[in-house]
């Protein structure tokens, strides 16, 4: 086993730790921690280009919280990358933030290009779905502020990040409960823009396989098995026809936020804004089966989190 690194990502709803070893003669992750927070860090970001100052103090409180688990397993602070991704990309006052990490872990987070973030995900997704056909997968990460689309076999031939996620349309057009049908229809207009821009980086038709990553793609896949409390091995690699997944997500988006509490499986950090997650990954499945041959959509519980840490390890001499 090699020695012990700690991964973190940071995005617009949610704060993720990942310990790990490496297993020498497989190759795959070993994880000793995996914890996840869902702080809001991104709250208002969208509206007024800054952040909030409780919500960095959760966020912070969170890190704190991270640090214990990373001295308890004696990683060593060169052995330790944070990653910031799209509300820390657009917070004009994030040295604020930036300062708060370094204070409390000792090193300084790294606020990654929508590209570097792509990348990532990747090849935390690839490197663990098993049995997707040979040719161009499609990985999909689904975030609070962004949403990133990758195309490639085992390396990213085409990327892009796009400026939507679940917090930023929530704040923008799903602001009742329930959304009405022109908020609904404002959101899905916003994401067909963005989709005709991927579409015109992207060559979505060479797609032969989707695997979607993070909490919406995995909250969506796990209401779909019925389960009520989450188990990542239930969800993990598993497949969703692109018609399942439109009429879940529509579902999701059409309920009230106390309908969707009943649900167990979804974390309360996330009732608030699985309906516009949802509503991004909908129109992602079907956009990319209307340009190709595509029928299904996989789930992979490992994203940027791995992908951070496979590259932390690749440094380790």
């Amino acid at each position: 086993m090699s020695a012990p690194v700690a991964a973190i990502d940071c995005g617009t709803n949610s704060i993720r730790l990942l310990i790990a070893r490496r297993d020498e003669a497989s190759g795959k992750l070993v994880d000793l921690e995996r914890r996840l927070e869902m702080v809001r860090l991104g709250l208002g970001v969208d509206r007024t280009g800054r952040f909030d100052p409780v919500a960095v103090e959760r966020t912070l409180e969170a890190a704190r919280r991270y640090r214990e688990l990373i001295v308890h397993h004696g990683v060593d602070t060169q052995d330790i990358r944070f990653v910031a991704t799209s509300a820390t990309r657009d917070a004009a006052n994030r040295a604020v933030f930036i300062e708060g990490i370094r204070e409390i872990l000792g090193i300084v987070p790294e606020v990654i290009s929508g590209a570097e973030e792509a990348a990532l995900s990747f090849r935390g997704a690839v490197s663990t779905v098993a049995g997707l056909p040979t040719g161009p997968r499609l990985v999909v990460d689904i975030g609070g502020g962004s949403t990133e689309l990758v195309l490639g076999e085992t390396t990213p031939s085409h990327r892009i990040s796009l400026d939507m996620g679940s917090v930023r349309l929530t704040e923008r057009h799903l602001v009742t409960d329930p959304p009405t049908a022109a908020q609904i229809d404002a959101a899905t207009a916003e994401i067909d823009a963005h989709l005709d821009r991927a579409a015109a980086e992207v060559p979505l038709d060479r797609a032969v396989s989707l695997v979607g990553v993070a909490g919406t793609v995995t909250t969506v896949t796990a209401v779909a098995a019925g389960i009520q409390d989450y188990r990542p091995d239930l969800t993990h690699g598993a497949s969703l026809g692109v018609d399942e997944v439109r009429d879940i997500c529509r579902t999701l988006l059409t309920q009230t936020r106390a309908e969707r509490s009943q649900r167990k499986v979804i974390h309360p950090g996330r009732i608030d804004v699985i309906g516009a997650g949802a509503l991004i990954w909908s129109r992602i499945a079907e956009r990319v089966s209307r340009a190709g041959t595509i029928t299904s959509a996989r789930t992979s519980e490992h994203d940027i989190l791995d992908g951070i840490a496979l590259d932390l390890l690749d440094r380790v001499p």
